[in-house]
């Protein structure tokens, strides 16, 4: 652990892994929308999500379908740097959630060295970065995957964890780990203001995260029904097209949205 601790200070260069190592093929080529998550006491942006956008636009399945083995930690280094660079450059305030992929992560501390360096260069605070990630069976084992988390809260980073409640991710990787946040999967979010065995289900997690000390962000909210039941509930982050679709290369306004 002090190892990690160490790396997290920006002045201190950690030592370069195997995969930084490896020679990159040709870039992929990638840029960013964002969209925010928003905070219901302000109205305003807590944090945007930077989402992969190919450069002039296309589809975020465009882009990563060019992602194999060969090229994925380069794909992900340059993932964070962008992100950082075009958040600076948009002069984002607030927190700026990055997607990361767990299995491009080889030493944490290693991996983490031009993430800081990016941050440092454009003077985006650490402090403002979310790493967040799916849990997956097919993407990772869940101890290198909480070994990364653990690293990452130690370099200062807000940690999250994306769709919760879909698929394999679940209610024990919190046993192992208890991020900063929790996104809940929008298959929970659709219509729950009509839907008791969805309420029951959010409610029953909700209670779960505020006894761990977890925020709760609400994905793929497009309804007002939907935002004012979540709302009454105690979630007050909020992420979805009711509030704001993605901005290609830009921070998009918020809409007001009253009870």
């Amino acid at each position: 652990m002090t190892e990690i601790h160490n790396a997290g200070r920006l002045n201190e260069k950690p030592a370069h892994c195997n995969g930084c190592k490896a020679d990159e093929t040709a870039p992929i080529g990638m840029a960013f929308a964002f969209q925010p998550i928003v905070d219901l006491k302000t109205g305003g942006a807590f944090a945007h999500e930077a989402l992969v956008r190919g450069p002039n636009g296309e589809s975020a399945a465009s882009v990563l379908s060019q992602v194999d083995e060969a090229n994925r930690y380069h794909f992900d280094q340059r993932c964070r740097t962008t992100a950082i660079a075009q958040a600076a450059e948009l002069g984002m305030l607030g927190f700026l959630s990055i997607n990361f992929m767990p299995n491009a992560v080889y030493q944490p501390a290693a991996c983490i060295r031009s993430t800081l360096e990016a941050a440092e260069k454009h003077a985006f605070p650490v402090n403002r970065l979310i790493f967040e990630t799916i849990e997956g069976e097919n993407i990772i084992s869940r101890p290198h995957l909480v070994q990364i988390f653990q690293a990452y809260k130690a370099f200062g980073f807000q940690t999250a964890i994306d769709d919760f409640g879909a698929g394999y991710s679940g209610l024990t990787l919190l046993v192992d780990f208890q991020p900063d946040l929790i996104k809940l999967d929008m298959a929970l979010v659709r219509g729950i203001d009509t839907d008791t065995v969805r309420q029951r289900i959010v409610s029953g997690v909700l209670k779960i995260c505020c006894d761990l000390g977890i925020r709760v962000i609400a994905e793929g909210v497009e309804t007002l029904g939907e935002r004012n039941f979540l709302a009454a509930t105690g979630i007050t982050l909020m992420q979805g097209y009711l509030f704001a679709k993605p901005a290609f290369r830009a921070i998009p306004p918020i809409k007001s949205v009253s009870g």
